[in-house]
């Protein structure tokens, strides 16, 4: 496969995968509302469907879907009154909790959550203005209207995605690759504002396309490595607040460190395996060790994330390592790390959850892979996801050498929202 062939394999990896159920739910919706605020049948009037979704950078795995419900004009004056936000929120989840009684669904203000097998809808029911925005209920201090302008970004994303060469949208997906494999917690609607800035900053890629989207992804990624870190930037098409929820500067300049040697693997047998360290196991494999898998003498027990839950990055989660041998002070793996300290044998592993931000209940589960020649010499690569035994830690020893992997996953319901690793090298 040239580089071109590679990128645009990893494109069609990524790409949605259950349009028709997306779909599908976002028609029962609105036909829901439809009936309730305007005695309607219709599964496609009066609905908005905006965020990644929208915008069209939604990648597979997508779990966060929203939607705007355009209420009637006609009842702006029933509901712009004293606690009138909240029983819009609230006449909202009647009529579709009304529809669908089995279904999880709750106010979680500004919006309604409607959650479903592997992925969630938030609808926000808005009055539309004169000028193509929406007024939306906020329930807070006592109640009040918010402005929101998804028309704007949706357009802002449609002509830049033109004017650059249909790469935009491109490059939003790939960056979204990038944050799931390396539990970046970064928005959706952040990402797409970064990478429609990057591109607004440069002419380089105008033209061009997949066979030059390993130097875009280099040179997005040292964008972002030399971004000022920000609490917020202004977003696309609209110039809202887009909040920054965790600094991505020095996984952007690792990202960028990684890209350099994928491309100076030009060609090589390991050009494939270094993109794949950059955007996942969605990049596509080299043909030779494809070929090779066929003839390994061990067993191939290693078990992928991706294949067993959908992953959508949302929110930080950092796992850290206390190491200890008999007559040693214990240390913390990473600070050895820093120092490019090599763990011997013979010592004692407590992994644990170190810092984690998400929300409401959750469950953790655990991978601990063992790489290298040792490891598959005594059949022992391991790999596999096992769920955390309640309190967010799990023990190892180094037992011999190989440069090992440990990961952790953060999973709402039935979706990885977070997840960390940290190398294990044993001389």
């Amino acid at each position: 496969m040239s580089i071109a062939e590679k990128f645009e394999t990893f494109l069609s990896n990524i790409k949605i995968d259950n349009d028709e159920q997306i779909g599908s739910r976002y028609g029962d919706i609105t036909a829901c509302l439809n009936k309730s605020f305007r005695d309607t049948s219709s599964a496609t009037a009066n609905n908005l469907q905006v965020g990644s979704y929208g915008r069209w950078t939604a990648i597979r795995g997508v779990s966060d879907l929203d939607m705007i419900y355009i209420m009637p004009a006609g009842k702006w004056d029933s509901y712009n009154v004293v606690g009138g936000q909240a029983k819009l929120l609230s006449d909202t989840k009647d009529a579709l909790k009304n529809r669908y009684p089995r279904t999880d669904i709750y106010v979680d203000s500004p919006v309604v959550r409607v959650l479903y097998t592997n992925f969630h809808v938030e609808v926000q029911p808005a009055f539309e203005q004169v000028d193509g925005s929406f007024k939306f209920p906020d329930t807070r201090n006592g109640g009040s209207w918010k402005l929101t302008k998804p028309r704007a970004e949706i357009e802002a994303m449609k002509n830049t995605n033109v004017e650059k060469n249909r790469n935009l949208r491109r490059l939003c997906k790939m960056a979204r690759a990038w944050k799931n494999k390396h539990g970046v917690a970064m928005g959706g609607l952040l990402i797409d504002t970064l990478a429609y800035n990057f591109l607004k900053s440069t002419d380089a890629y105008d033209t061009r396309s997949y066979l030059y989207y390993d130097w875009m992804s280099r040179d997005f990624f040292k964008y972002l490595a030399d971004e000022p870190e920000k609490e917020r930037y202004a977003a696309l098409g609209s110039g809202q607040h887009v909040k920054v929820k965790d600094a991505f500067q020095s996984a952007a300049g690792k990202a960028y460190d990684l890209c350099v040697k994928a491309i100076a693997a030009a060609d090589s047998d390991t050009e494939n395996a270094k993109w794949q360290k950059v955007y996942g196991a969605r990049f596509p494999a080299p043909e030779k060790l494809i070929a090779k898998a066929s003839n390994r003498v061990f067993r191939e027990t290693e078990e992928f994330v991706e294949d067993r839950f959908p992953i959508d990055i949302r929110y930080k989660l950092k796992i850290d390592c206390e190491v200890t041998q008999n007559g040693f002070q214990p240390r913390r793996l990473r600070g050895m790390l820093g120092k490019n300290f090599k763990l011997s044998a013979q010592k004692s592993l407590k992994f644990e959850v170190s810092d984690i931000k998400v929300p409401g209940t959750y469950d953790v589960y655990w991978k601990v892979l063992n790489r290298g020649d040792e490891a598959e010499r005594r059949d022992c690569i391991r790999g596999q996801i096992v769920a955390d035994g309640g309190h967010q830690t799990v023990s190892e020893h180094t037992n011999f050498a190989g440069d090992h992997i440990v990961e952790c996953y953060a999973v709402k319901n039935g979706v990885v929202v977070a997840k960390d690793r940290i190398h294990v090298p044993i001389e």
